[in-house]
């Protein structure tokens, strides 16, 4: 769910549009597992997690994710029921299940198999962050794009309003500009690591997880005001609290200061995940007292623990300890405790956080794992937890260079080495072997070796292809693959419906206010029951208690055990986003919530005018009465006319 430049997985090479692949270059393969990665849609397969359909759902052992071709994959990030990725060219592909737009495909249509996000081709993506509703990709240049579901929820997109946005759109306001190396996303918020060490949050601000001392959302990104004046390096988002690392400058005298990565926590202190020995809530960054000696570089959160690397290779957890994610039978949670076990004499190089599971990466390109077993996400053939580290043996033999959490499942990306053809004596295809004859040529789709009969075909499509507007040759079973037709066709006529875009982005704001009232009434009832389903069962994702009250601490970064003490400024001004009609969805609630909320149901109703958006779902499985019809066609004259008459104004 974090995106960060130094990582393996993360850097795109200078020479990523070179001339093609030699015989020694590395592929970056993914591997798969957990929840959703058998016969899911993760998985390539039709069923939805939750389906009745019989299907097995999960995968328990790491598997080849299946693609028509192979990508150069670069850099990876799973939510709770998509991913996306990050090839060498820079183009991001996602996958998995539809809800608000958090594909970014424009369509309300599931994905069984990476799919190139055509809004962002050309833009040389470099890193991506998945959410469980929402998604963000940052450019080389550093710029940052979001899309996904904002209709439920205070400003998790960003842009100000709470819409959804089906397709990428770039953040601007406060980070215009603004170079940004980092990005992580939480369910309900975002935080944002600037090249110049600031830290910018949005989104949801129960229990203080936005770090500016109230408990107020706001919609579009803002910079933590306690923080400034130091170089944030991470951020981790995790259900209602968040991590940071920051360096600070250490020495008793200034020949001999220099800087040092902490651990600063805030938000929800609930089964001690702040790791400052209580359960008390944190509005700002305070610094965890008990780990101020070792040098940090990467922070990770899941749902209610947290987990620290530092540059030595050492890994450090607090939080619940119910699944074993602290990988440390002796630790109570309430204060940071090593992990050591087989990661004892190991050099981690890499962490990340599922709900309750945790997967490190070693310098010997081992995965490690450890936590909730359920639904096979530890990738050890079976659904069992685990309380300490334990090796995945089936990618022993393989060269992992990153390894990701998503809620209930992991990825890995290994490196695949190009097939050379002097190293294989017979056709990948017919099997016969090379001579002067039969000569050898890899395939620019799946890297094998082939036979001239075997490979006589050229296709634009090549996923290694070094130019993409240049015809390569492929293996006829590739060919095949290639050039079927869109990979949504079987689908669609499933699905619930498609997403009538009907306005160009740069003027969808001037649009929105005058027909957000007529295209609501569109939505079909199909699609209210998708969005009832869907959300009314978010209270049981995240398992934690949100029936206490926490105290509210005083406006300071807290330093504690440092004995360093930064003003905050009270008497700033917070930004409150104003959110029109209800938030409808059954979500992890805050006791603290800004309004009233309405009594809890299973099956919630929503309103018209909580789903106002300037977008129309029209069920295509259904028929449509006529009355609708007429009034669907009244409006498209209308839009019409509004677009007609904003080209006018415009141009």
């Amino acid at each position: 769910m974090d995106a960060f430049r130094v990582s393996l997985s993360s850097a795109v090479s200078s020479s990523s549009h070179g001339s093609g692949h030699d015989d020694g270059d590395a592929l970056g393969d993914v591997f798969i597992w957990g929840e959703g990665t058998g016969e899911g849609i993760l998985g390539g397969g039709n069923s939805r997690v939750g389906s009745s359909s019989g299907a097995k759902m999960d995968c328990l052992l790491p598997k080849p994710l299946e693609f028509a071709g192979r990508l150069d994959v670069q850099n990876i990030s799973c939510g709770g029921r998509h991913a996306t990725l990050v090839t060498k060219q820079g183009e991001v592909y996602s996958w998995g299940e539809e809800s608000g737009g958090r594909l970014g495909h424009g369509v309300d249509c599931d994905v069984p198999q990476p799919k190139l996000i055509d809004a962002l081709a050309h833009m040389n993506i470099e890193l991506v962050a998945c959410g469980e509703y929402h998604t963000c990709a940052v450019t080389l240049s550093g710029d940052l794009y979001t899309w996904g579901n904002g209709t439920f929820n205070f400003g998790l997109s960003g842009h100000g309003n709470e819409v959804s946005h089906w397709m990428p759109k770039r953040l601007n306001g406060p980070l215009e500009g603004i170079h940004v190396s980092s990005i992580s996303c939480g369910p309900w918020h975002t935080a944002v690591v600037t090249s110049a060490g600031q830290l910018f949050t949005f989104g949801d601000g129960s229990f203080g997880v936005l770090g500016h001392g109230d408990r107020q959302s706001i919609s579009v990104p803002r910079e933590v005001e306690s923080l400034k004046g130091l170089r944030t390096v991470r951020a981790a988002c995790g259900v209602w609290h968040t991590a940071a690392v920051v360096e600070v400058m250490v020495g008793n005298s200034s020949s001999s200061n220099c800087s040092s990565g902490k651990i600063f926590t805030w938000g929800d202190g609930d089964k001690g995940r702040l790791g400052h020995g209580d359960k008390e809530t944190r509005l700002v960054p305070t610094c965890v007292a008990s780990l101020v000696e070792p040098n940090f570089c990467q922070v990770a959160c899941g749902h209610c623990f947290t987990v620290a690397l530092t540059t030595s290779g050492h890994v450090y957890t607090m939080g619940s300890s119910v699944y074993g994610q602290l990988g440390n039978p002796q630790a109570d949670g309430m204060v940071p405790a090593r992990v050591e076990g087989k990661l004892h004499k190991n050099f981690v190089e890499e962490i990340s956080c599922g709900a309750y599971h945790v997967a490190v990466l070693t310098s010997r390109t081992e995965v490690y794992t450890w936590g909730k077993g359920a639904n096979g996400r530890l990738g050890h053939g079976d659904a069992d937890d685990r309380n300490s580290p334990t090796l995945v043996e089936a990618l022993k033999d393989k060269q992992v260079r990153s390894v990701v959490c998503g809620i209930n499942f992991t990825a890995a990306i290994c490196i695949h080495k190009w097939v050379s053809g002097v190293d294989q004596s017979m056709c990948s295809g017919c099997r016969l072997p090379f001579n002067l004859r039969r000569k050898r040529h890899n395939c620019y789709n799946c890297a094998l070796v082939f036979c001239h009969s075997c490979s006589s075909k050229k296709s634009l499509k090549a996923s290694l292809a070094p130019n993409p507007n240049k015809p390569y040759r492929v293996c006829d079973s590739c060919y095949g693959k290639l050039n079927k037709g869109p990979e949504t066709d079987r689908y669609s006529s499933a699905k619930r419906g498609v997403i009538l875009q009907g306005f160009n982005d740069s003027i969808n704001d001037d649009l929105e206010t005058r027909s957000n009232v007529q295209l609501s009434r569109l939505s079909s009832m199909e699609s209210f029951k998708n969005m009832d389903s869907r959300y009314s069962k978010k209270n049981k994702k995240f398992e934690f208690n949100s029936s206490r009250v926490s105290p509210i601490p005083n406006g300071s970064s807290h330093w504690s055990g440092l004995n360093i003490s930064k003003s905050f400024g009270s008497s700033k001004k917070f930004f409150s986003a104003s959110v029109p009609g209800s938030r409808i969805a059954s979500r992890a609630t805050s006791p603290v919530s800004r309004r009233t909320s309405p009594p809890r149901s299973t099956t919630p109703t929503p309103t018209l005018g909580g789903l106002t958006s300037p977008r129309v779902v029209v069920d295509g499985a259904k028929p449509i009465k006529d009355s609708v019809s007429q009034e669907v066609i009244h409006l498209r004259s209308q839009v019409q006319i509004l677009m007609f008459s904003l080209f006018n104004r415009y141009f």
